[in-house]
């Protein structure tokens, strides 16, 4: 099928039936067509609740369902994600982490492919850590970099590193960017994502209950990061980028910063501040799919 999903694995068409599993959700107890035929904007966040927020906005900015509606999370028969769905768009959370997004992607993917949805477009919106950004500031990722700032994902597959491309979809990534010109209320930026497989150390940050380094090394560190073109860090849009490459899905990371990592390690902001800088994302990819879907 033309700009289809396709899965990377051939023992999937012998099986009777796909269960998935951490969806709570399989091909013999569900109509995968009917339920989600019609998709055709994922996105996805860490938190459930930010995504069920996320949803509820939508659909009032695009005037589906009635204000106050609640939204049934699809994957109630598990407590590992939440999964909510307002006409064509899917929310899903995927907790924090490489491991955590991945297996979920693996399970989403295959949602799309045995739903026989068509050109889908998938975002992540998230929050995340700014470097050389005030705090506020909205990253699209060009590339999704690791921790030496390289644009790939290694993965041990069998006991072999396999390494796997990180490009993010670059015309979906301008046109993000031409929304956040088109709202014009906050600062957003193009840059590439640092990923990496920690919060502390694996982010230099000072504060963690292990540190042996100190602060002039992880200060020489982000801004070798900087200088590669790292405007922000998180924890999930390597395995993201890669994944979606791999099945041909037009992908994009929109995040906030939450703080700027050369000037401090702890989120102090006050929480009423933060809930807006979470905000930011969404509006974005919020206003994204209604131009997309002319209704701007």
């Amino acid at each position: 099928r033309a700009n289809s999903i396709h899965l990377c694995n051939p023992h999937l068409e012998k099986m009777k039936e796909d269960i998935l599993y951490h969806f709570a959700l399989g091909t013999g107890t569900h109509d995968f067509p009917a339920l989600f035929g019609d998709v055709k904007f994922v996105c996805v966040g860490g938190s459930a609740s930010r995504m069920k927020a996320f949803t509820a906005y939508i659909a009032e900015e695009l005037g589906l369902g009635s204000p106050g509606c609640d939204y049934p999370n699809i994957c109630a028969g598990t407590d590992r994600y939440a999964m909510y769905k307002v006409g064509p768009i899917l929310s899903v959370s995927h907790g924090m982490g490489i491991p955590s997004i991945s297996i979920m992607l693996h399970e989403l993917i295959k949602l799309l492919y045995h739903a026989k949805c068509s050109d889908v477009t998938i975002i992540r919106i998230g929050t995340s850590g700014g470097i050389g950004l005030e705090p506020g500031s909205v990253v699209i990722t060009h590339q999704a970099v690791d921790a030496t700032f390289k644009p790939q994902f290694e993965q041990v597959v069998l006991g072999k590193t396999v390494t796997r491309s990180t490009d993010l979809d670059e015309q979906l990534a301008k046109e993000l960017m031409q929304c956040s010109k088109e709202i014009g209320q906050f600062n957003t930026v193009i840059g590439n994502t640092m990923c990496t497989l920690d919060f502390y150390e694996g982010q230099g940050r000072l504060d963690g209950a292990i540190c042996l380094y100190n602060e002039e090394e992880k200060l020489q560190y982000l801004k070798e990061a900087y200088d590669s073109g790292v405007r922000n860090i998180e924890m999930e849009s390597s395995v993201f980028a890669a994944m979606c490459n791999l099945s041909g899905l037009k992908a994009a990371v929109v995040c906030v910063t939450l703080l700027n990592r050369l000037e401090g390690d702890q989120i102090s902001s006050p929480h009423d501040i933060l809930v807006e800088y979470q905000q930011r994302p969404q509006k974005l990819v919020g206003y994204f799919i209604k131009k997309t879907l002319g209704k701007v």
